[in-house]
């Protein structure tokens, strides 16, 4: 029994100890330390700040309901983009719920904006219920409302739009997106 405790269980023990140490605390913290040191906006968040407060993150849908503001993707995300239930609906495209929720968005969609054809994005939700950024042409297609709503010419909107779009990398890897919150937050002047 003493041979086998000494030749069997303690190496086997003495292993586990030092894989729990090394990949349960030693390796989290030198990851936690190289982001903060290395990307540490992105280490935290990427959490938005006005004024001191923080507004929200720049990798996280939110809703906005107020004609003023342009409108991201819907969420599928509990209630709303609620991060801790990140997820699709999975509703098949037969799915009767699914057809309800998108022709009840696409009527609303029209009554804000008109009878132009609705971008696709602004009617269904993405895998993770949370995206923050919308397309180029779903911007655009907000555009006049906005313009209305903030008495601001649809040019000057478009600026701001241009100032909110990021193009893909490298010219061809993705696609142009715009950030919906940070425009939001430079329509009302708030963004620095």
């Amino acid at each position: 029994m003493r041979s086998f405790i000494r030749t069997q269980l303690w190496p086997a023990v003495s292993v586990l100890l030092a894989i729990t140490v090394i990949t349960g605390f030693l390796y989290p913290a030198a990851v936690t330390a190289a982001a903060q040191a290395v990307f540490p906006s992105q280490a935290n968040g990427s959490m938005i700040t006005v004024d001191g407060a923080t507004v929200g993150s720049s990798l996280i849908g939110q809703a906005f309901d107020d004609p003023k503001y342009f409108s991201g993707r819907p969420s599928a995300a509990g209630a709303g983009y609620d991060p801790t239930l990140s997820g699709g609906s999975n509703l098949s495209s037969t799915s009767q719920t699914l057809i309800t929720d998108i022709t009840q968005r696409v009527d609303d969609l029209r009554k804000a904006n008109g009878n132009a054809p609705v971008p696709i994005e602004l009617v269904t939700a993405s895998a993770s219920g949370l995206d923050p950024d919308i397309s180029p042409a779903a911007a655009e297609y907000q555009v006049a409302r906005i313009a209305k709503a903030r008495g601001m010419t649809e040019d000057q909107v478009r600026a701001v739009v241009a100032r909110h779009t990021t193009q893909p990398f490298l010219g061809f890897i993705g696609a142009a997106s715009v950030k919906v919150l940070e425009l939001n937050l430079d329509l009302d002047g708030l963004l620095k």
